[in-house]
């Protein structure tokens, strides 16, 4: 999985190059808030399920899609500072959001760890399913609306 992210980083920068970094972000948004509702879905049927083995495939395919996702949409944000931000702005910004991204892949582990370990690894991805929907929302607000504090498609 992220052998997968760090491979189409490249790719979520030039796609937002060509096409707006807080665009390419809305939409990976949306497909980590599907994918993440999805993983949890198959993970509740498989907990449910007397040949759980099946569900596998599906659920592999789903991380892989997540990991994909979190991967374009590391290089469509990191595209989106170095043009939001000036050079005397933008490195202390992208060492900060490189920091934020490493507690992250910190933290993402333990919790599903520690809701494996509760029976309900759903409530995990459920959870993540509600954080990349506010970060949907919040780079709507701040970068694609009207009235958007900084016009970044």
């Amino acid at each position: 999985g992220p052998f997968v992210g760090a491979a189409v980083r490249p790719v979520g920068g030039w796609i937002s190059d060509k096409v707006g970094g807080s665009i390419v972000t809305q939409v990976i948004s949306a497909v980590m808030v599907v994918a993440s509702v999805a993983v949890g879905y198959v993970m509740m049927q498989a907990y449910g399920s007397a040949t759980p083995e099946q569900y596998f495939p599906a659920f592999l395919a789903l991380f892989v899609v997540l990991f994909f996702a979190s991967g374009v949409g590391n290089g469509s944000t990191f595209r989106t500072i170095g043009v939001i931000f000036d050079r005397t702005q933008a490195g202390p910004v992208l060492g900060w959001t490189s920091a934020v991204a490493a507690y992250g892949a910190f933290v993402a582990p333990i919790v599903i760890g520690d809701q494996i370990k509760a029976g309900t690894p759903q409530h995990a991805m459920y959870g993540f399913a509600v954080f990349y929907a506010l970060c949907l929302v919040l780079n709507w607000w701040f970068y694609l609306r009207a009235n958007a504090y900084v016009k970044n498609p």
